[in-house]
Parts: C-alpha cells; structure tokens; sequence
C-alpha cells in the first residue's frame, strides 16, 4: 500500500512538473516572440541610420574631392 501511494504521489509530482514546464514553455515562447519582433525594429533602424551616414559620408567626400579639384585648378591656372 505504501509502494502505491508513493507511485501515486510520484506520478501526481511528475504531472505537476509536467503543467509548471508547458506553462514556463509557453511564456517563454511568448518573450521569445517579442524579442524578435524587437530585434527586426532594431533592425529597421540601423538601416535606415546606416543610409543616412552613408549619404552624410559621399556628401562629405564629394565636397573634399570637388574643393580639392577647385584648389589644385586656382593654382596650376
């Protein structure tokens, strides 16, 4: 009688545990959902950061290259 009650006890524990690791699962599952949703926006920002330094960056070196054209053109002429 004792064995019994300790596989029903046994049993019922590991039932338990069962229900505490779907519900731990399940909310995991749900963070896991928001942080991608998150990381993708994170994403589309630092595109879109990226393109504007990158247009900052050819305006920046189009000025260096077009005022050092004017300079060497004003001296050789």
């Amino acid at each position: 009688m004792a064995q019994e009650m300790s596989m029903g006890t046994t049993a019922e524990i590991a039932l338990e545990a069962l229900e505490r690791i779907a519900i731990h699962e399940k909310e995991c599952g749900e963070r896991w959902a928001e942080a991608i949703v998150e990381l993708r926006e994170v994403k589309k920002a630092t595109e879109t950061h990226a393109q504007r330094w990158e247009k900052l960056a050819w305006l920046f070196v189009g000025t260096a290259v077009t005022c050092t054209i004017t300079i060497l053109a004003a001296i050789i002429v």
